[in-house]
């Protein structure tokens, strides 16, 4: 029992010690965005890398989730002779939730395994220790244009997947159903308008779903910063950095999401 005792609290040390760890590197990912050098250059390249070189994978995801949601829902619909409504059903889930998360799976999957592989090379090649020798710091100059970027791209992507996830429903309304294109779209606004409005212009719909994708660009960046730095035994330990990037990134969107929309509901639902 001793041994199992102690086991346990050298776990538990471990645990927190990286949690810790983490949440430091996120801090000074950050606080280094108002210090001065500012490598622009480096973060257009990375907007580029997670922004527009995730496009195509976004798009796909979006257009089809778009389908299958109209697809399935026309089912139950049909029952009620509701269809009419599949707009509402189709734009509420994707804007509200299955946007920002599927984006965010995918990004984590396609961007954060590649930051963390390419960092995680750079760490046992020992390029990260050549930095420091030089006086540039590896947190600003590697860490901190890839967190902006994903703080500014995810919630862009987000909003592409979106917009074609609409509009994947609207193929499948108008094909399967019979459903005129002017009908969906305007219980697609409809469903945007019974969400209510912040300052009477912005649509709480839209805070939702930009809210999230911004929390979950700085989960994956930083997650995948956070096992590149960190890696450790050669070219093995690049590939257990990579598969403990996705994983870890995606377990933590979904939680993340789940709480983040307790909150909102809790402060946009009347």
């Amino acid at each position: 029992m001793p041994a199992l005792a102690q086991r346990l609290n050298a776990a538990a040390k471990a645990r927190i010690h990286t949690l810790q760890e983490y949440v430091v590197l996120a801090w000074n990912a950050l606080r280094f965005t108002f210090a001065r050098p500012f490598y622009a250059g480096d973060l257009v390249q990375q907007m580029d890398a997670i922004g527009v070189q995730s496009l195509g994978i976004v798009l796909l995801t979006g257009f089809f989730t778009g389908m299958v949601l109209a697809l399935q829902s026309s089912v139950q619909l049909q029952t009620f002779g509701a269809t009419q409504y599949i707009g509402r059903l189709v734009a509420g889930s994707m804007i509200r939730e299955l946007g920002p998360v599927l984006a965010g799976l995918m990004v984590a999957g396609r961007v954060g395994s590649g930051i963390a592989a390419q960092l995680g090379s750079m760490k046992v090649t020992e390029q990260i220790d050549a930095l420091n020798t030089l006086g540039t710091d590896p947190i600003k100059k590697l860490v901190t244009p890839r967190v902006l970027a994903a703080l500014v791209m995810l919630p862009v992507l987000t909003v592409i997947n979106d917009f074609v996830g609409i509009l994947g429903g609207m193929v499948i309304a108008k094909a399967y159903l019979g459903l005129p294109a002017s009908v969906y779209w305007r219980t697609v606004f409809e469903q945007i308008a019974v969400g209510g409005f912040t300052l009477k212009y912005i649509p709480n719909d839209f805070i939702q779903g930009l809210t999230k994708p911004f929390v979950f660009g700085g989960i994956i960046a930083t997650t995948a910063c956070y096992y590149g730095l960190a890696t450790t035994g050669g070219t093995e330990g690049v590939g257990t950095a990579t598969t403990r990037t996705v994983v870890t990134a995606s377990i933590l969107i979904l939680i993340v999401d789940y709480f983040l929309t307790q909150i909102l509901l809790s402060i946009f639902t009347p």
